[in-house]
This record gives structure tokens, C-alpha cells and sequence, in this order.
């Protein structure tokens, strides 16, 4: 990817969409790409934060593990969004591990540039900060909306978000082109796969979706929505 095209990827996101033409110039001399093949493990959970990433194409998981080794997943990330969410302004470890799932592109800013650069242009880190306010909210939001619903309705939110963010709509039908299996389906929503495969199966049953390998097709969005809302 060259100058001009990294720009204009910069540019797209959300986190630098109230940067001026100069100000993303810099965000780009300090920005680097990185090819990763289908499995790769970006980070892991526990160490040290060197850089932030964005997804330029490709998907990505980041996933937390248990005492007994069971993965817990935290997030599904697409193209544009940023890992991990903790971000460039907090200087914890990576909250988790990120792997892609399939052959990903990555747009790379390293942490200690990155600070250096808004040493020297301090209004960089303040656009982006109100930004990323509203995006905390909006993930608190969701959090909430999850763990406050039962299974069934967390696996019809969780769903519903993955036809919002992954989907492809044509002719009012949306395909969710994303390879994962029912366990990490089920790993997502704090459930077991039996019960994601039953309600699957039951969706299925009802033309609502159809479930192929490697993704799903939604047949009738706005009857899931009932669904979701009917206790």
C-alpha cells in the first residue's frame, strides 16, 4: 500500500475522521502494513503493548482464556475497526489475544511513534479522544444490552449485530459471510454450542436463515427482530 492509499484508508476511520489532510500526512510516516495468513496470532493476551492495528481487509478474532483453557471470544473485528479497543492512549497490556481468521491485511501504528507524534502535535490526541468517547459508549451499550438477556435472546442480539456489522444485504436477503463455528459462536454469547445449534436448527427450520459452511443467510431480518423483542 503506498503513501496516498494508506491516507486514504486513515482517513475512512472513525478514529481519524476529524484529522485535517497534515495531520493524517503524519499519522501515515509513522503507520506500517503487515499481510497475516488465515491463524495467525497478531498478540497475545498478557503482553506488552507495542502497537494498535486496523483491519485494511481481512477479519479478526480477539478471544480471552480461561483457567481451564476454554476461549472465550470477545469480539469478531472487520475491516476498519481498530484492536485492540483499549487503544493508543492506555498503556496496559493487550487485553486479549487476536488472531485472523482468515488471510488479513493490517495497517500497524506503533504505540512509541505514536506518542512522539503527539508530543509534537498535541491536537491529534484530543480529536481523536472525542472520537473515542463515543465509540466507549457505544460498546458499553451493547455489553449491556447482552448480559442482560437470556440465552436465546443473547443469540439472537448477537445475530442481529453480526447481519448489522458483517452482513451483505441484496433483494432484503443478508448474507454474513464469516467462518466460525458454532462453539465460537456459542463462546461469544456465554453459552453452549448445543444451545446456539437448537436455536440455529430451529431458525433454520423456520426459513429465517439458512446456515452454510462458512456463513449464514438471513431470509427475514425484521421477523429475527420480533423474535429478539418477544419475551
Amino acid at each position: 500500500m503506498d503513501n496516498k492509499q494508506t491516507i486514504h484508508f486513515l482517513k475512512k476511520l472513525m478514529l481519524f475522521q476529524d484529522l485535517n489532510e497534515e495531520e493524517l500526512m503524519q499519522v501515515q510516516e509513522i503507520a506500517s502494513s503487515r499481510l497475516l495468513a488465515k491463524k495467525s496470532t497478531i498478540f497475545t493476551e498478557g503482553s506488552p503493548k507495542e502497537a494498535v492495528y486496523f483491519i485494511q481487509e481481512g477479519l479478526v478474532k480477539a478471544y480471552k482464556t480461561d483457567e481451564s483453557g476454554h476461549e472465550q471470544i470477545v469480539s469478531f473485528l472487520k475491516i476498519g475497526d481498530m484492536f485492540p479497543h483499549t487503544g493508543l492512549f492506555n498503556a496496559s497490556p493487550y487485553p486479549a489475544t487476536a488472531e485472523s481468521i482468515i488471510e488479513t491485511t493490517l495497517i500497524v501504528i506503533p504505540i512509541a511513534k505514536f506518542e512522539g507524534l503527539v508530543m509534537r502535535m498535541p491536537m491529534i490526541a484530543i480529536k481523536m479522544m472525542r472520537v473515542m468517547g463515543d465509540k466507549i459508549k457505544e460498546l458499553q451499550e451493547k455489553l449491556q444490552m447482552l448480559s442482560e438477556q437470556d440465552v436465546k435472546h443473547r443469540i439472537l442480539s448477537f445475530l442481529l449485530l453480526l447481519a448489522e456489522q458483517h452482513g451483505l444485504s441484496k433483494a432484503n436477503i443478508i448474507t454474513i459471510n464469516l467462518p466460525v463455528t458454532h462453539q465460537e459462536f456459542a463462546n461469544c454469547v456465554g453459552t453452549t454450542r448445543e444451545s446456539v445449534n437448537r436455536l440455529l436448527n430451529q431458525l433454520s427450520k423456520d426459513r429465517l436463515i439458512e446456515v452454510e459452511r462458512n456463513r449464514i443467510i438471513v431470509n427475514d431480518l425484521e421477523a429475527l427482530k420480533l423474535l429478539r423483542e418477544f419475551k
